[in-house]
């Protein structure tokens, strides 16, 4: 994964909703190949606020045969890019690094695909339908898509649009905040209201895969819900903005253990060495102290910004909500959530 950012122009600024609007690049064209994208991956932004570096991703709401590039960026208390983002107009500069991430169409067949988003969650979701519509005509999708009222909604125009034009695009609104609307398609979405969701439209839909993106309880409702009506969780696909707390880590060694690793990062074919505890900082930050300019973003365990493959030795993750087990299987780790396990690690940021 290369660490690059680019400098790129904004191209257009368009209000979304009441409290958030959408930015597109102008990607030059030696930059096309590099940008190119998977519908549901997202862009790293950077740009620097009263003297401090501020990173943040945004999913691609825009589908790969729309030629555009274009993230939502909502308006959230006391958020420092969100916050500065209001003022960006045409011609603005962010940096921005090349499009990453796993939450991604798994399959080319024709399959009935059910969708589940709220708040900005619709922003790689969008991307999503858009691209399976456009794939083949054969395939279905359904949305649910949850906001606090019509006016909050985040590309609503777009969706009833689309709504209109595909004859294979069921589309309903969950609202927790507006009248006179029907019960079932009123309040969150919960694991009440899922089941209501699909007793009332999906029980004779043969789903083959589910893709979710919202707060996290709506996000692991959707999954044990569907889980329980035995949906492969190979064909259940989320992902997460942020999360609450922790989830519980296995244990692999005894904690009590201290062990002082010898750790190599390579990253864009150079080495970086430095001693590392394995009660101490995660290995991400502790490349960073020793100027490797690694990629990151959310820090947290939710993007895969900073994934990287073991190479040698073994490593330990508090949190990963990013990576498939297929990858893990493979060796890759999120390493702003890792610590070395044994004397000598090497981890690699330009495995793919």
């Amino acid at each position: 994964m290369s660490t690059q950012f680019h400098k790129l122009k904004i191209k257009n600024v368009t209000k979304e909703s009441n409290d958030s609007i959408s930015i597109s690049f102008d990607i030059p064209e030696e930059l096309e190949e590099k940008f190119s994208f998977k519908a549901g991956q997202y862009l790293t932004l950077k740009t620097d606020i009263n003297g401090e570096e501020v990173r943040r991703a945004y999913s691609i709401s825009s589908a790969p045969h729309e030629k555009e590039w274009k993230v939502a960026i909502k308006q959230v208390e006391s958020g420092k890019f969100s916050t500065f983002a209001q003022g960006l107009v045409i011609g603005s500069e962010l940096e921005v690094m090349a499009p990453t991430g796993n939450f991604t169409v798994k399959s080319e067949d024709v399959k009935n695909y059910v969708l589940f988003a709220a708040g900005s969650g619709i922003t790689p979701i969008i991307s999503i339908a858009k691209y399976i519509l456009n794939a083949n005509p054969s395939n279905r999708v359904i949305l649910f898509y949850g906001n606090k009222s019509a006016d909050s909604t985040i590309y609503k125009d777009e969706l009833d649009t689309l709504h209109g034009h595909y004859s294979n695009f069921e589309l309903h609104y969950i609202f927790s905040r507006e009248s006179g609307i029907n019960e079932i398609l009123s309040g969150r979405i919960d694991e009440a209201r899922i089941s209501s969701l699909f007793n009332n439209y999906l029980n004779q839909v043969a789903i083959n895969d589910v893709y979710a993106c919202g707060p996290e309880q709506m996000i692991f409702s959707v999954k044990d819900f569907f889980t329980d009506k035995g949906i492969n969780d190979k064909n259940i696909h989320f992902e997460l903005f942020t999360v609450s707390k922790p989830q519980e880590a296995d244990e692999v060694i005894d904690e009590s253990a201290e062990i002082m690793s010898h750790v190599t990062v390579i990253v864009d074919d150079e080495e970086f060495e430095f001693d590392l505890s394995s009660k101490g900082k995660f290995i991400m930050q502790a490349a960073q102290d020793a100027d490797a300019d690694v990629p990151f973003s959310c820090k947290g365990g939710v993007c895969c910004t900073c994934k990287a493959k073991v190479m040698e030795g073994k490593v330990k993750m508090d949190l990963n909500y990013a990576l498939d087990q297929d990858e893990v299987d493979e060796g890759f780790v999120l390493t702003c959530q890792s610590r070395p396990l044994t004397k000598k690690v090497v981890l690699s940021f330009d495995e793919y």
